[in-house]
């Protein structure tokens, strides 16, 4: 029973900064622009909010200069791709680059590493759980601004019609900006929690979960609910082969790759349930 717990506690953990990301990309998604640029975005974050705390002693510091760095990051994404028209996935993957170029320079600038950066003098798991509220909480802010208020509907036209909403004298750029914007806003607390988490930034902390939120957003079928359940599917299947590493004799390339494995066959099924839907329709 208490493996149990311990699992389940520990894919709420993992599950978080997923959450944070696929709700931020989910504004981007909606706006009818794919956003990749969320794996740069978290990593922004992480780096940002540990050297803000190491200078200023500020735990919300750091989660603003994180939110700041990454807002700044993905306003100049929605730069590039809105008024200069460069192509929306080449500048996402520019971001990817940039952030994790960016933050081994800075590492080795700042801290004279270009490894783990660690802060001392925190109790950083007492802070796990005012993310995850504060997760939880933005995603229902979420929910009410993409369904209850007039910006949620237009964002919405933006990307099912955004030629009938242009149609109407409404600027559908104007509304992708602000989704771009917002979802640096969401990566940024997310990248925080990554390096806060452990009182510590490591190269690559990201390791990975913007692109896995991505496929949250689909297989949560663009709805702030269905984000949820995906990434707690996800973040179970991982909580559970850590715990499989050392109690299960399998492979541990094969428990590894579980999360991976079920996230895959999760998005065939997801994708095969749809088109019989839409064929029936």
């Amino acid at each position: 029973m208490k493996n149990i717990f311990n699992i389940i506690q520990s894919a709420v953990f993992i599950m978080t900064p997923l959450l944070f990301a696929s709700a931020g990309g989910l504004f981007t998604e909606l706006s009818g622009m794919l956003n990749i640029a969320l794996e740069g975005l978290l990593l922004a974050g992480a780096f940002s909010a540990i050297a803000a705390i190491h200078y200023t002693g500020s735990f919300a510091a750091g989660i603003a200069a994180a939110v700041f760095v990454s807002v700044s990051l993905s306003a100049l994404h929605a730069f590039s791709s809105l008024k200069l028209k460069s192509n929306v996935f080449i500048s996402g993957l520019a971001v990817n680059l940039l952030a994790g170029g960016l933050t081994i320079v800075f590492s080795n600038r700042f801290f004279n590493t270009r490894g783990v950066v660690i802060i001392d003098g925190y109790v950083f798991p007492l802070f796990n759980y005012f993310f995850i509220c504060t997760g939880l909480f933005l995603l229902f802010a979420a929910w009410f601004v993409i369904y209850k208020t007039p910006f949620g509907y237009r964002l919405r036209a933006c990307g099912m019609d955004s030629l009938a909403l242009s149609s109407l004298g409404i600027k559908t750029d104007r509304y992708r900006f602000f989704a771009f914007i917002i979802c640096g806003f969401f990566c940024g607390i997310g990248g925080a929690f990554l390096s806060l988490k452990i009182g510590a930034f490591v190269p690559n902390i990201s390791a990975g979960k913007g692109w896995i939120a991505l496929v949250i957003i689909f297989l949560g079928r663009r709805r702030p609910l269905g984000l949820i359940i995906a990434a707690f599917v996800f973040s179970l299947a991982e909580s559970f082969s850590n715990y499989a590493q050392g109690a299960l004799a399998i492979p541990a390339d094969f428990i590894l790759a579980m999360p991976y494995l079920l996230t895959f066959f999760a998005m065939v099924f997801v994708s095969i349930a749809v088109k019989r839907k839409n064929r029936v329709m």
